[in-house]
């Protein structure tokens, strides 16, 4: 039997593997290659660039244990010239290190030894949520939601201020904003908000709801550190103060 053309393999989603470990790189191709994916792999940060360079990659898989730049610091190239989702994967059983992945800018985590299964999920599910999963939404979907001198753009996913400037997002506050400003005024519980974003509940010493809204925090508060918008409600969640406009 021959195997899918070159045309119908382009329009896969691309998800590149980036890890040092040929072995786990062979055994997430040999798994997600069968789901839908074209895979590539990548066992630094230069052949990380190079294979952004020959193509569109629509996710990252990025260890965090990588020789040279570690994935940390490949975390942060990627938070500055390169816009899709990462999943960082962790072997180093620090909690810390992937709290400091979210502060950066990843997507989600996945800690090593993993379930192929679960991994799967988490790369499924942020496809859906992110702009790649959603180009082809619709018209239908569109709506401008807007906020004090704020606009979110629900087609484009560009939020801007009042004078046009855009305000960078990733996938995952994009969604987490959008998740807010649709339930303006309403108390969201951590379960509620992970649910929604990582569709998993949180456990209870994820802090990674807590690191993406300070991170939307520090975006989008006149004071961060005296959050008038996105307020904690002790001992139940998160809440949007302002009233939402729908355009």
């Amino acid at each position: 039997m021959n195997g899918p053309s070159r045309s119908a393999e382009a329009a896969l989603p691309h998800v590149l593997v980036v890890d040092d470990d040929v072995e786990i790189a062979a055994m997430l191709r040999r798994y997600l290659t069968p789901q839908g994916f074209r895979i590539s792999t990548a066992a630094n940060g230069d052949e990380l660039r190079e294979v952004l360079r020959a193509g569109k990659v629509d996710l990252i898989l990025l260890d965090l244990g990588l020789p040279g730049e570690d994935g940390l610091e490949l975390t942060r190239y990627l938070h500055s010239h390169w816009h899709g989702p990462v999943i960082i994967v962790s072997g180093r059983g620090e909690s810390v290190d992937r709290v400091v992945g979210l502060e950066l800018g990843a997507d989600d985590y996945v800690t090593k030894p993993f379930d192929l299964r679960e991994l799967l999920a988490r790369v499924r599910s942020v496809l859906r949520r992110s702009a790649h999963g959603r180009e082809n939404a619709g018209a239908a979907n569109h709506a401008i939601l807007a906020f004090r001198d704020y606009r979110l753009d629900t087609a484009s996913h560009a939020l801007r201020t009042a004078d046009g400037e855009e305000v960078p997002l990733t996938s995952g506050e994009y969604d987490l904003l959008k998740l807010f400003l649709e339930h303006p005024q309403k108390v969201l519980s951590r379960n509620d908000i992970m649910t929604h974003i990582h569709g998993r509940d949180a456990g209870p010493f994820d802090r990674a709801i807590d690191v993406q809204i300070g991170r939307l925090r520090r975006k989008i508060e006149t004071d961060p550190a005296q959050p008038s918008l996105l307020k904690a409600v002790r001992g139940s969640g998160y809440m949007f103060a302002e009233r939402v406009r729908r355009e």
